[in-house]
């Protein structure tokens, strides 16, 4: 099949009686010029392997085949999208693969040669779970660009002190630097979500800005945040430490609340905790 015997993405919606799925957290992207942007955030691509994940009916996919990405494999749980991506397949060379399949179950490694670029509309339901599985595997990436809901992304930029700093913020920041793209109002979707969403990039560094474990920080930060309003000295007992000794360690105030600390001092504290074990 050639490109111009491809239906067009509005036509292959309906051939396929694609209505999204809010069990599957979907959310359409049709317009041509917003699917472009998005992988125009996404450069440099010369040579590289993209994943996606939730493609749907494959209008993103479409745009990442129109840059010079090396190949693209593109990971979709719902059936009915994974046949209707089929005749995309069919006029892409061989750089496009459909993998059937919840991403979640999905080890990156065994899907596309490390580093690679994560590109992805992700479904609500799951964005922020598949998030915090891809910064743990800074080796198999080199960048993200995701479509999440504005409060999401929102969290991932946030500063110590402001109402988004949260255990994300810490994450998002340890791992990687953050940077919005653009916003997209409910409107630029089929259906229209209730939330407005934001394209965000995230280049991962090659080293982390801090020193500590990521499993460490993880468990800190889900302590810290899980009561944020309570003091460190009660939030922290979670972990199971001794929290004076621990606080005494990293030089921390534990009469000071998580929204208050920087990335370095949570850096500190998780430090401090595989100190103690």
């Amino acid at each position: 099949m050639s490109d111009a015997e491809l239906a067009s993405l509005t036509e292959t919606i309906r051939r396929h009686g694609l209505a999204a799925d809010k069990r599957l957290g979907q959310h359409f992207l049709v317009d041509p010029a917003i699917l472009a942007r998005i992988a125009t955030a996404a450069a440099p691509l010369a040579g590289r392997h993209v994943l996606e994940v939730g493609p749907g009916p494959g209008g993103l996919t479409r745009a990442l085949l129109a840059t010079d990405a090396a190949s693209i494999t593109a990971i979709e749980a719902d059936p009915r999208c994974v046949t209707a991506l089929d005749a995309l397949v069919g006029t892409a060379d061989g750089r496009l693969r459909v993998v059937g399949g919840d991403a979640l179950a999905v080890d990156l490694g065994t899907l596309s040669p490390a580093p690679s670029v994560v590109v992805a509309n992700l479904p609500y339901n799951v964005g922020t779970e598949l998030l915090v599985r891809w910064l743990r595997a800074p080796a198999a990436l080199t960048h993200l660009v995701l479509l999440l809901q504005r409060e999401v992304a929102e969290r991932l930029s946030a500063e110590p002190g402001t109402a988004a700093y949260g255990r994300l913020s810490v994450l998002a920041q340890w791992a990687a630097r953050v940077r919005p793209c653009f916003d997209l109002p409910p409107g630029a979707f089929r259906p229209a979500p209730k939330v407005h969403s934001r394209v965000v990039r995230l280049d991962l560094h090659p080293e982390p800005p801090a020193a500590a474990r990521l499993e460490s920080l993880e468990r800190v930060t889900a302590a810290a945040f899980g009561q944020r309003r309570k003091m460190l000295r009660t939030s922290l007992k979670a972990i199971g430490v001794d929290v004076a000794d621990l606080c005494a360690r990293a030089q921390i105030d534990p009469t000071r609340r998580a929204e208050t600390l920087t990335l370095h001092e949570f850096a500190l504290l998780a430090d401090a905790v595989d100190a103690s074990l």
